[in-house]
C-alpha cells in the first residue's frame, strides 16, 4: 500500500517517453560491451488470471545490443545488453519487487550492480500497481502482491530448462516501500486485517497514501481486508532485503516473531526523519535475527532511478504532489544508490 502512489501521476507519461527505454530491440542499436544483460517474460497468475510480466537481468559476456532501461522525460535509464550471451554458470536469483506506482524498469540501477555482482534479477511488474496499470482500489489488494511474486517462481522453478542459468536453491527477494511489505509477507509476516481498515482513521503516518485513497473515494472500511491476513510466505525464499517497508504497522507481532527467512531491513533517512508509516525499526526488532541498517541523509524517494535535470519541472506540471526527485540534500541520489547498492549486494553475497 506505501508508498501507494510512488509514481502514479507520472505513470502514463513514462509510457509515453520511456517506452523505448523499457527494452525494445533495435537491430540498429550498437553492440553491448557490458556485462549485465537483459531479457523478459512473463508468468501465469491465478490471483489476476492473466500474466505477469518480468524483466531478468543476469551476467552477461559481451555481445546482444546495447539499450537503455526505464529512461523516460524525467528519470535516466540504465545501460543493458538486450540478449547478450549468458555468463556459464547457474546464479542465486534475487527478486524485486517494485512500490506502488512503480515499475521494474526504475530498478535497473541496482539490477545491473546485482547482475554484474552475479545474480540474475527477476522483476515482475505488479498489475493494478504498475506504472500505466495503477489504481487506488488495487493498491488496496496487498495480498495479490505476494501472489504474483510466487506465480514469477512457479515459472521459474517449473519451467527450469528455460531458465538454465538460475540456481533454484538460491532465491532471494528485495523490496522497496510496497515491494517492502511484499518481501516481508513472502518470508512470513502477515497483516491484521483491522488494523489494515483502522489505517487512515487517525494520522496519514507522514505519507500521503491516506490522501491518495481519500482522492480517490476509497473507504478502507468498506473493503473486505481478510484476504490481507493469510499466510502468504513462500518457502522457496531463501533471504530477504526490505527498503522502507509499507503498511509495516499492521503487521501481527506474532508473525514478525516467527520468521526464520534471514532478513535485512534498511530505512533510508536518519533517526526521527523516517516516516513513520515505513518505519521498520519495531518491526526489525521482533524479528529472530534480523538485520537493521539506517541510510543517512536519504529519503523515502531515493531509491527511485536518478532524474533528469528537467525532471522535477516535468513532476509540477504533472501535478505530482510528491518530491519524487528530491533527496535530503546533503549527497547525490546517485551517492545514496553506491550506499545501498553496497549494503544490498554485501548482504545477498555472505548469505547466498
Amino acid at each position: 500500500m506505501s508508498k501507494f502512489k510512488t509514481v502514479t501521476k507520472t505513470a502514463a507519461y513514462a509510457v509515453c517517453l520511456g517506452g523505448l527505454g523499457w527494452g525494445s530491440y533495435e537491430v540498429t542499436r550498437p553492440a553491448y560491451d557490458g556485462h549485465a544483460g537483459i531479457t523478459y517474460g512473463s508468468a501465469y497468475a491465478p490471483i489476476r488470471d492473466r500474466d505477469v510480466d518480468f524483466h531478468i537481468w543476469y551476467p552477461a559476456r559481451p555481445g546482444g545490443r546495447a539499450i537503455s532501461v526505464g529512461g523516460n522525460g524525467v528519470f535516466h535509464g540504465t545501460p543493458a545488453g538486450r540478449n547478450a550471451p549468458h555468463q556459464e554458470n547457474q546464479f542465486p536469483a534475487v527478486i524485486i519487487s517494485h512500490g506502488a506506482g512503480g515499475n521494474a524498469g526504475q530498478f535497473g540501477w541496482i539490477a545491473s550492480e546485482l547482475a554484474e555482482a552475479g545474480f540474475v534479477v527477476v522483476l515482475p511488474n505488479h498489475p493494478g500497481t504498475t506504472t500505466g496499470n495503477a489504481s487506488a482500489e488495487a493498491a488496496v489488494r496487498v495480498w495479490e502482491r505476494p501472489a504474483d511474486v510466487t506465480a514469477v517462481l512457479d515459472e521459474l522453478t517449473e519451467n527450469a530448462a528455460n531458465y538454465p542459468y538460475i540456481d533454484p536453491t538460491q532465491i532471494s527477494v528485495l523490496g522497496f516501500s510496497a515491494g517492502g511489505y511484499t518481501a516481508m509477507a513472502l518470508s512470513g509476516a502477515r497483516v491484521d486485517p483491522g488494523r489494515l481498515q483502522r489505517f487512515c482513521d487517525e494520522t496519514d503516518h507522514g505519507m500521503s497514501d491516506c490522501a491518495f485513497l481519500a482522492h480517490f473515494g476509497i473507504d478502507l472500511h468498506s473493503f473486505d481486508l481478510t484476504p490481507a491476513g493469510q499466510d502468504l510466505r513462500d518457502t522457496r525464499i531463501t533471504n530477504a532485503v526490505v527498503v522502507d517497508p509499507g503498511i509495516v504497522s499492521t503487521l501481527t507481532g506474532e508473525s514478525l516473531t516467527a520468521i526464520d527467512t534471514p532478513m535485512l531491513i534498511i530505512n533510508l533517512g536518519d533517526e526521527g526523519t523516517v516516516p513513520a508509516g515505513v518505519d521498520a525499526s519495531h518491526a526489525a526488532e521482533q524479528i529472530p535475527g534480523a538485520r537493521y541498517s539506517m541510510l543517512p541523509d536519504a529519503t523515502h524517494f531515493s531509491f527511485l532511478a536518478e532524474c533528469k535535470p528537467k525532471g522535477p519541472r516535468i513532476l509540477e506540471k504533472e501535478g505530482e504532489l510528491d518530491p519524487l526527485c528530491d533527496d535530503a540534500g546533503g549527497q547525490s541520489r546517485a551517492s545514496i544508490h553506491a550506499k545501498l547498492s553496497s549494503l544490498i549486494v554485501g548482504y545477498l553475497r555472505n548469505d547466498a
